[in-house]
Protein backbone atom coordinates (compact mmCIF):
# COMPACT_ATOMS: atom_id res chain seq x y z
CA UNK A 1 0.00 0.00 0.00
CA UNK A 2 2.77 2.53 0.77
CA UNK A 3 4.20 1.87 -2.55
CA UNK A 4 1.10 2.69 -4.22
CA UNK A 5 0.51 5.97 -2.02
CA UNK A 6 4.17 6.64 -3.29
CA UNK A 7 4.03 6.59 -6.93
CA UNK A 8 0.69 8.09 -6.90
CA UNK A 9 2.72 11.70 -5.48
CA UNK A 10 5.20 11.53 -7.37
CA UNK A 11 3.22 11.31 -10.48
CA UNK A 12 1.07 14.30 -8.76
CA UNK A 13 4.44 16.34 -8.45
CA UNK A 14 5.15 15.43 -12.52
CA UNK A 15 2.07 16.71 -13.35
CA UNK A 16 2.29 19.99 -11.53
CA UNK A 17 4.99 20.28 -13.32
CA UNK A 18 4.01 19.93 -16.95
CA UNK A 19 0.70 21.95 -16.01
CA UNK A 20 3.22 25.15 -15.07
CA UNK A 21 5.37 24.75 -18.41
CA UNK A 22 3.91 26.53 -21.53
CA UNK A 23 2.61 24.16 -24.16
CA UNK A 24 2.66 24.39 -27.78
CA UNK A 25 -1.45 24.00 -29.22
CA UNK A 26 -0.32 20.14 -30.44
CA UNK A 27 -0.10 19.63 -26.93
CA UNK A 28 -3.37 21.02 -25.18
CA UNK A 29 -5.50 17.97 -25.68
CA UNK A 30 -2.69 15.51 -24.13
CA UNK A 31 -2.59 17.83 -21.23
CA UNK A 32 -6.50 17.68 -20.64
CA UNK A 33 -5.88 13.64 -20.62
CA UNK A 34 -3.63 13.67 -18.37
CA UNK A 35 -5.64 15.94 -16.14
CA UNK A 36 -8.78 14.04 -16.80
CA UNK A 37 -6.33 10.93 -15.95
CA UNK A 38 -5.36 12.34 -12.80
CA UNK A 39 -8.77 12.67 -11.52
CA UNK A 40 -9.78 9.13 -12.47
CA UNK A 41 -6.57 7.28 -11.08
CA UNK A 42 -7.06 9.58 -7.38
CA UNK A 43 -10.34 9.21 -7.44
CA UNK A 44 -10.38 5.17 -7.93
CA UNK A 45 -7.46 4.79 -6.37
CA UNK A 46 -8.44 5.89 -2.57
CA UNK A 47 -11.68 4.30 -2.91
CA UNK A 48 -9.96 0.71 -3.28
CA UNK A 49 -7.33 1.56 -1.36
CA UNK A 50 -10.11 1.50 1.62
CA UNK A 51 -11.57 -1.90 -0.02
CA UNK A 52 -8.20 -3.48 -0.74
CA UNK A 53 -9.65 -4.02 -4.23
CA UNK A 54 -7.29 -1.03 -6.14
CA UNK A 55 -5.80 -3.24 -9.15
CA UNK A 56 -9.47 -4.31 -10.11
CA UNK A 57 -11.04 -0.72 -10.19
CA UNK A 58 -7.63 0.45 -12.14
CA UNK A 59 -7.79 -2.04 -15.15
CA UNK A 60 -11.39 -1.80 -15.67
CA UNK A 61 -12.48 1.75 -15.46
CA UNK A 62 -9.19 3.59 -16.69
CA UNK A 63 -9.28 2.82 -20.25
CA UNK A 64 -13.39 3.29 -20.31
CA UNK A 65 -12.36 6.72 -19.18
CA UNK A 66 -10.20 7.57 -21.05
CA UNK A 67 -11.81 6.33 -24.45
CA UNK A 68 -14.77 8.33 -23.01
CA UNK A 69 -12.64 11.88 -22.68
CA UNK A 70 -10.82 11.01 -25.92
CA UNK A 71 -14.27 11.16 -27.87
CA UNK A 72 -15.55 13.86 -25.95
CA UNK A 73 -12.26 16.09 -26.72
CA UNK A 74 -12.23 14.94 -30.19
CA UNK A 75 -16.08 16.13 -30.55
CA UNK A 76 -15.32 18.91 -28.92
CA UNK A 77 -12.34 20.08 -31.43
CA UNK A 78 -14.38 19.45 -34.91
CA UNK A 79 -17.40 21.47 -33.56
CA UNK A 80 -14.51 24.76 -32.85
CA UNK A 81 -13.61 24.23 -36.08
CA UNK A 82 -16.45 23.72 -37.77
CA UNK A 83 -18.76 26.17 -36.14
CA UNK A 84 -17.48 29.80 -36.94
CA UNK A 85 -21.30 31.84 -37.37
CA UNK A 86 -23.05 32.57 -34.27
CA UNK A 87 -25.66 30.11 -32.76
CA UNK A 88 -29.05 30.93 -31.44
CA UNK A 89 -27.78 31.32 -27.58
CA UNK A 90 -25.77 34.20 -28.98
CA UNK A 91 -28.55 36.28 -30.00
CA UNK A 92 -29.73 39.40 -27.52
CA UNK A 93 -32.24 37.96 -24.95
CA UNK A 94 -35.26 40.63 -26.84
CA UNK A 95 -34.52 38.82 -30.05
CA UNK A 96 -34.66 35.37 -28.64
CA UNK A 97 -37.84 36.12 -27.13
CA UNK A 98 -39.49 37.32 -30.14
CA UNK A 99 -38.18 33.99 -31.71
CA UNK A 100 -39.72 31.81 -29.17
CA UNK A 101 -42.83 33.80 -28.74
CA UNK A 102 -43.87 32.90 -32.65
CA UNK A 103 -42.79 28.83 -32.24
CA UNK A 104 -46.08 26.63 -31.98
CA UNK A 105 -46.27 24.56 -28.46
CA UNK A 106 -44.70 21.69 -30.33
CA UNK A 107 -41.67 23.32 -31.56
CA UNK A 108 -41.55 24.88 -28.00
CA UNK A 109 -41.10 21.48 -26.44
CA UNK A 110 -38.41 20.00 -28.59
CA UNK A 111 -36.56 23.38 -27.89
CA UNK A 112 -36.93 22.68 -24.48
CA UNK A 113 -34.70 19.02 -25.15
CA UNK A 114 -31.55 21.35 -26.68
CA UNK A 115 -30.28 23.18 -23.14
CA UNK A 116 -30.78 23.92 -19.92
CA UNK A 117 -30.85 27.64 -20.54
CA UNK A 118 -33.54 27.30 -23.43
CA UNK A 119 -35.51 25.02 -21.23
CA UNK A 120 -35.57 27.17 -18.76
CA UNK A 121 -36.82 30.12 -21.01
CA UNK A 122 -39.41 27.71 -22.78
CA UNK A 123 -41.03 26.50 -19.97
CA UNK A 124 -41.98 30.59 -18.96
CA UNK A 125 -45.62 31.23 -18.31
CA UNK A 126 -45.23 34.15 -20.28
CA UNK A 127 -44.85 32.04 -23.95
CA UNK A 128 -47.51 29.06 -22.72
CA UNK A 129 -50.63 31.82 -21.56
CA UNK A 130 -50.92 33.21 -25.32
CA UNK A 131 -51.21 29.31 -26.23
CA UNK A 132 -53.20 28.49 -23.57
CA UNK A 133 -55.65 31.49 -24.26
CA UNK A 134 -55.86 30.90 -27.63
CA UNK A 135 -56.65 27.11 -27.72
CA UNK A 136 -58.25 26.39 -24.61
CA UNK A 137 -59.68 29.72 -23.77
CA UNK A 138 -62.99 29.02 -25.25
CA UNK A 139 -63.31 26.26 -22.44
CA UNK A 140 -61.59 27.04 -19.52
CA UNK A 141 -62.60 29.18 -16.93
CA UNK A 142 -62.08 29.91 -12.99
CA UNK A 143 -63.56 26.21 -11.83
CA UNK A 144 -61.72 24.46 -14.20
CA UNK A 145 -58.47 26.82 -12.86
CA UNK A 146 -59.45 25.47 -9.34
CA UNK A 147 -59.48 22.15 -10.11
CA UNK A 148 -56.07 22.37 -11.97
CA UNK A 149 -54.90 23.56 -8.46
CA UNK A 150 -56.22 21.07 -6.49
CA UNK A 151 -54.71 18.60 -9.23
CA UNK A 152 -51.60 19.84 -8.32
CA UNK A 153 -51.61 20.23 -4.39
CA UNK A 154 -52.69 16.21 -4.68
CA UNK A 155 -49.81 15.78 -6.85
CA UNK A 156 -47.37 17.38 -4.49
CA UNK A 157 -48.77 15.57 -1.28
CA UNK A 158 -48.00 12.11 -3.65
CA UNK A 159 -44.64 13.00 -4.45
CA UNK A 160 -44.01 13.77 -0.97
CA UNK A 161 -44.65 10.81 0.46
CA UNK A 162 -42.97 8.86 -2.42
CA UNK A 163 -39.85 10.92 -1.64
CA UNK A 164 -39.94 9.91 2.15
CA UNK A 165 -40.58 6.22 1.29
CA UNK A 166 -37.43 5.99 -1.11
CA UNK A 167 -34.77 7.99 1.03
CA UNK A 168 -34.29 5.07 3.22
CA UNK A 169 -33.21 3.10 0.20
CA UNK A 170 -31.75 5.84 -1.41
CA UNK A 171 -29.21 5.99 1.56
CA UNK A 172 -28.51 2.30 1.48
CA UNK A 173 -27.17 2.33 -2.15
CA UNK A 174 -25.19 5.52 -1.00
CA UNK A 175 -23.44 3.91 1.46
CA UNK A 176 -22.98 0.82 -0.66
CA UNK A 177 -21.43 2.99 -3.63
CA UNK A 178 -20.50 6.27 -2.19
CA UNK A 179 -18.57 7.07 -5.49
CA UNK A 180 -20.86 5.91 -8.02
CA UNK A 181 -23.19 8.68 -7.10
CA UNK A 182 -21.13 11.21 -7.31
CA UNK A 183 -19.62 10.09 -10.91
CA UNK A 184 -21.64 11.65 -14.09
CA UNK A 185 -23.13 9.09 -16.24
CA UNK A 186 -21.61 9.84 -20.18
CA UNK A 187 -23.82 8.37 -23.25
CA UNK A 188 -23.17 7.79 -26.69
CA UNK A 189 -23.83 11.36 -27.58
CA UNK A 190 -21.26 13.06 -25.22
CA UNK A 191 -24.32 14.45 -22.70
CA UNK A 192 -24.75 14.42 -19.18
CA UNK A 193 -28.21 12.12 -17.98
CA UNK A 194 -29.92 14.81 -16.62
CA UNK A 195 -33.16 14.22 -14.97
CA UNK A 196 -35.79 16.94 -15.99
CA UNK A 197 -39.12 17.25 -15.40
CA UNK A 198 -41.59 20.16 -15.87
CA UNK A 199 -42.52 22.61 -13.18
CA UNK A 200 -45.24 21.20 -11.63
CA UNK A 201 -47.59 24.32 -11.44
CA UNK A 202 -46.05 25.64 -14.94
CA UNK A 203 -48.80 26.91 -17.81
CA UNK A 204 -47.31 24.38 -19.99
CA UNK A 205 -47.36 21.88 -17.81
CA UNK A 206 -51.06 22.48 -17.65
CA UNK A 207 -51.67 23.32 -21.43
CA UNK A 208 -50.12 19.42 -21.93
CA UNK A 209 -52.00 17.83 -19.30
CA UNK A 210 -55.23 19.06 -20.99
CA UNK A 211 -53.73 18.06 -24.86
CA UNK A 212 -52.59 14.92 -23.66
CA UNK A 213 -56.31 14.02 -21.96
CA UNK A 214 -54.85 13.57 -19.00
CA UNK A 215 -56.68 16.00 -16.82
CA UNK A 216 -60.17 16.42 -16.61
CA UNK A 217 -62.09 19.89 -16.02
CA UNK A 218 -65.23 21.37 -15.53
CA UNK A 219 -67.54 22.83 -19.06
CA UNK A 220 -70.64 22.87 -20.20
CA UNK A 221 -72.06 21.13 -22.97
CA UNK A 222 -74.64 22.47 -25.58
CA UNK A 223 -77.69 20.20 -26.33
CA UNK A 224 -75.98 17.29 -24.20
CA UNK A 225 -76.33 13.33 -24.87
CA UNK A 226 -76.27 14.16 -28.94
CA UNK A 227 -79.00 16.62 -28.72
CA UNK A 228 -81.34 14.35 -27.08
CA UNK A 229 -84.77 16.34 -27.65
CA UNK A 230 -85.11 16.67 -24.69
CA UNK A 231 -81.80 18.65 -24.01
CA UNK A 232 -82.08 21.20 -27.39
CA UNK A 233 -81.41 24.31 -26.85
CA UNK A 234 -79.77 23.92 -23.71
CA UNK A 235 -76.54 23.88 -21.61
CA UNK A 236 -75.20 21.72 -18.61
CA UNK A 237 -72.51 21.63 -16.58
CA UNK A 238 -70.29 18.10 -16.86
CA UNK A 239 -66.62 16.91 -16.53
CA UNK A 240 -64.82 17.10 -19.79
CA UNK A 241 -61.97 15.88 -20.89
CA UNK A 242 -59.76 16.40 -24.42
CA UNK A 243 -59.23 12.98 -27.15
CA UNK A 244 -56.32 14.40 -28.92
CA UNK A 245 -56.44 11.64 -31.56
CA UNK A 246 -60.04 12.89 -32.43
CA UNK A 247 -60.06 16.08 -31.66
CA UNK A 248 -63.01 16.48 -29.93
CA UNK A 249 -63.72 16.22 -25.75
CA UNK A 250 -65.45 13.27 -23.54
CA UNK A 251 -68.34 14.69 -20.92
CA UNK A 252 -69.43 12.90 -17.93
CA UNK A 253 -72.46 14.12 -16.77
CA UNK A 254 -73.53 14.20 -13.05
CA UNK A 255 -76.11 11.87 -11.85
CA UNK A 256 -80.05 13.21 -12.05
CA UNK A 257 -81.94 11.99 -9.07
CA UNK A 258 -82.03 8.55 -9.03
CA UNK A 259 -80.04 7.94 -12.43
CA UNK A 260 -76.55 7.22 -12.74
CA UNK A 261 -74.08 9.62 -14.33
CA UNK A 262 -74.02 9.66 -18.19
CA UNK A 263 -71.34 10.02 -20.41
CA UNK A 264 -71.08 10.62 -24.04
CA UNK A 265 -67.96 10.71 -26.46
CA UNK A 266 -66.79 12.88 -29.69
CA UNK A 267 -68.58 16.34 -28.67
CA UNK A 268 -67.11 18.82 -31.43
CA UNK A 269 -65.66 22.39 -30.21
CA UNK A 270 -68.82 23.79 -31.65
CA UNK A 271 -70.74 22.41 -28.40
CA UNK A 272 -68.64 23.44 -25.62
CA UNK A 273 -68.02 26.42 -23.44
CA UNK A 274 -66.58 27.61 -20.41
CA UNK A 275 -69.69 28.57 -17.90
CA UNK A 276 -70.55 32.22 -17.76
CA UNK A 277 -71.09 32.04 -14.14
CA UNK A 278 -68.70 30.71 -11.64
CA UNK A 279 -71.37 28.65 -9.91
CA UNK A 280 -72.29 25.15 -8.65
CA UNK A 281 -75.14 23.48 -11.03
CA UNK A 282 -77.50 23.19 -7.95
CA UNK A 283 -76.85 26.73 -6.80
CA UNK A 284 -79.91 29.34 -7.57
CA UNK A 285 -78.17 32.06 -9.68
CA UNK A 286 -79.35 35.65 -8.63
CA UNK A 287 -81.03 37.68 -11.33
CA UNK A 288 -79.29 40.88 -11.04
CA UNK A 289 -81.01 41.80 -14.73
CA UNK A 290 -84.31 41.99 -14.51
CA UNK A 291 -85.15 45.47 -14.26
CA UNK A 292 -83.29 45.67 -17.76
CA UNK A 293 -85.38 43.18 -19.30
CA UNK A 294 -87.37 44.45 -22.86
CA UNK A 295 -88.84 42.61 -25.37
CA UNK A 296 -86.70 40.97 -27.55
CA UNK A 297 -84.20 40.53 -25.30
CA UNK A 298 -81.99 36.85 -25.44
CA UNK A 299 -81.80 35.20 -22.01
CA UNK A 300 -80.65 32.23 -20.43
CA UNK A 301 -82.55 30.63 -17.22
CA UNK A 302 -81.73 28.04 -14.82
CA UNK A 303 -83.78 24.73 -15.21
CA UNK A 304 -84.34 21.47 -13.40
CA UNK A 305 -86.71 19.15 -13.81
CA UNK A 306 -86.84 18.66 -9.46
CA UNK A 307 -85.35 19.47 -6.74
CA UNK A 308 -82.74 16.69 -6.84
CA UNK A 309 -81.50 17.81 -10.54
CA UNK A 310 -78.66 20.08 -10.95
CA UNK A 311 -80.04 23.22 -13.26
CA UNK A 312 -79.03 23.95 -16.79
CA UNK A 313 -79.45 27.08 -18.97
CA UNK A 314 -81.94 27.15 -21.28
CA UNK A 315 -81.74 29.87 -24.32
CA UNK A 316 -85.03 31.84 -24.33
CA UNK A 317 -86.52 35.45 -25.58
CA UNK A 318 -88.38 37.87 -23.73
CA UNK A 319 -91.74 38.39 -24.87
CA UNK A 320 -94.83 40.76 -24.78
CA UNK A 321 -97.95 40.80 -22.73
CA UNK A 322 -101.58 39.44 -23.86
CA UNK A 323 -102.66 43.16 -23.25
CA UNK A 324 -99.87 44.72 -25.92
CA UNK A 325 -100.06 44.26 -29.39
CA UNK A 326 -96.08 44.63 -29.87
CA UNK A 327 -96.10 48.00 -31.40
CA UNK A 328 -92.82 49.70 -30.72
CA UNK A 329 -94.60 52.96 -29.90
CA UNK A 330 -97.32 51.77 -27.41
CA UNK A 331 -95.43 48.87 -25.78
CA UNK A 332 -95.10 49.03 -21.76
CA UNK A 333 -94.20 45.82 -21.25
CA UNK A 334 -90.77 46.67 -19.61
CA UNK A 335 -92.93 48.58 -16.68
CA UNK A 336 -95.04 45.86 -15.59
CA UNK A 337 -94.11 43.78 -12.79
CA UNK A 338 -94.77 40.67 -14.76
CA UNK A 339 -91.88 39.15 -17.58
CA UNK A 340 -93.04 36.86 -20.24
CA UNK A 341 -90.30 34.21 -21.56
CA UNK A 342 -90.74 32.11 -24.38
CA UNK A 343 -88.85 29.75 -25.91
CA UNK A 344 -90.03 29.38 -29.33
CA UNK A 345 -88.38 26.12 -30.41
CA UNK A 346 -91.41 24.63 -29.07
CA UNK A 347 -95.28 24.67 -30.83
CA UNK A 348 -97.29 27.11 -30.13
CA UNK A 349 -99.83 25.92 -27.49
CA UNK A 350 -97.08 23.35 -25.54
CA UNK A 351 -96.78 23.76 -22.61
CA UNK A 352 -93.23 24.32 -22.62
CA UNK A 353 -93.40 27.34 -25.21
CA UNK A 354 -94.09 29.91 -22.11
CA UNK A 355 -93.31 30.98 -18.99
CA UNK A 356 -93.57 34.25 -17.01
CA UNK A 357 -91.80 35.24 -13.56
CA UNK A 358 -91.85 38.22 -11.55
CA UNK A 359 -89.68 41.00 -11.74
CA UNK A 360 -89.50 42.25 -8.38
CA UNK A 361 -89.05 39.05 -6.20
CA UNK A 362 -88.29 36.94 -8.49
CA UNK A 363 -86.99 33.17 -7.02
CA UNK A 364 -87.24 29.82 -7.97
CA UNK A 365 -90.34 28.81 -9.30
CA UNK A 366 -92.76 25.83 -10.70
CA UNK A 367 -93.63 22.51 -9.49
CA UNK A 368 -93.07 19.02 -9.99
CA UNK A 369 -95.01 18.53 -13.10
CA UNK A 370 -93.62 21.46 -15.36
CA UNK A 371 -90.28 21.93 -13.22
CA UNK A 372 -88.56 24.57 -11.97
CA UNK A 373 -87.65 28.10 -13.21
CA UNK A 374 -84.61 29.45 -11.38
CA UNK A 375 -82.13 33.04 -11.73
CA UNK A 376 -82.33 34.47 -15.50
CA UNK A 377 -79.03 36.16 -17.23
CA UNK A 378 -79.21 38.42 -20.24
CA UNK A 379 -77.48 37.75 -23.27
CA UNK A 380 -75.77 40.99 -24.35
CA UNK A 381 -72.95 38.86 -26.31
CA UNK A 382 -73.53 38.42 -29.85
CA UNK A 383 -71.32 35.53 -30.63
CA UNK A 384 -73.32 34.07 -27.73
CA UNK A 385 -77.01 34.57 -29.63
CA UNK A 386 -75.13 33.50 -32.82
CA UNK A 387 -74.02 30.26 -30.78
CA UNK A 388 -77.74 29.67 -29.87
CA UNK A 389 -79.06 30.29 -33.47
CA UNK A 390 -76.62 28.05 -34.73
CA UNK A 391 -77.79 25.21 -32.47
CA UNK A 392 -81.38 25.97 -33.29
CA UNK A 393 -83.54 22.54 -34.54
CA UNK A 394 -84.18 21.56 -37.37
CA UNK A 395 -87.94 20.89 -36.59
CA UNK A 396 -90.05 22.66 -34.26
CA UNK A 397 -90.51 20.52 -30.94
CA UNK A 398 -94.16 19.41 -28.85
Amino acid sequence: MLLYFITCISFFLFLKSLLLRPLPSWATEMRLLLLLFSQELSVRTISKLFRNRFWLGFVCQIPAGMSLVRKSLTSRVENVEESHGMSVLDLPELALDCILERLPPSSLCQMVAVCRYLRERCVSDHLWERHMKQKWGSVIGPAAYREWKWHVASKRNVGGLKHGRQRGLMRFWSLRWPLQWMRPKVDENNSLKQRTSLPVDSIMNWYLAIESGNFCFPAQVYNRENGHVGFMLSCYDATISYDPRTDTFQARYPPHGRRADAKECGIPWERLRAPPIDASPHDLHVSDCLTDLYPGDHIEIQWRRNKEFPYGWWYGVVGHLESCNGSENYCRCHKSDTVVLEFNHYTPGSRWRQTTVSRKDHREEGNEADGFYGGIRKIKSEAEIAIWKRLWPSEVLD
